[in-house]
């Protein structure tokens, strides 16, 4: 088993995560029931990115672990960015603005992984 360590806390992470590239195309329902699948087999560790169903696959995410009443501190979550429609974008503040932007659809504070 990996772990990401934090201060004073030590946090399992999963071999597989769960990818949530495809969740904009799910009902709420079924993207509950993807994560609360993944929750059930041991996964913890889930996949985003900025670019998934342009931001929807995170919401409908953040509106699941809502529902499900997951507690953030024992889920493993990671986020990319830097893809505009089209091209690459490293700019410090494309990276700034789209991690603020994720945190806020994720409806979270910090991602574990970027």
């Amino acid at each position: 088993m990996n772990y990401i360590t934090y201060p004073g806390i030590e946090i399992p992470v999963s071999m597989i995560s769960l990818g949530c590239m495809r969740f904009a195309s799910l009902t709420q329902d079924k993207v509950e029931e993807a994560v609360q699948t993944a929750l059930h087999q041991g996964i913890n560790f889930f996949d985003h990115a900025d670019i998934y169903g342009r931001g929807e696959c995170e919401v409908k995410f953040a509106k699941a672990m809502k529902s499900l009443k997951i507690d953030r501190k024992k889920i493993v979550l990671q986020s990319k960015c830097g893809i505009r429609m089209g091209w690459y974008d490293s700019s410090k503040a494309h990276i700034l603005s789209s991690v603020d932007q994720i945190l806020k659809r994720l409806d979270t504070d910090y991602l574990d992984i970027l």
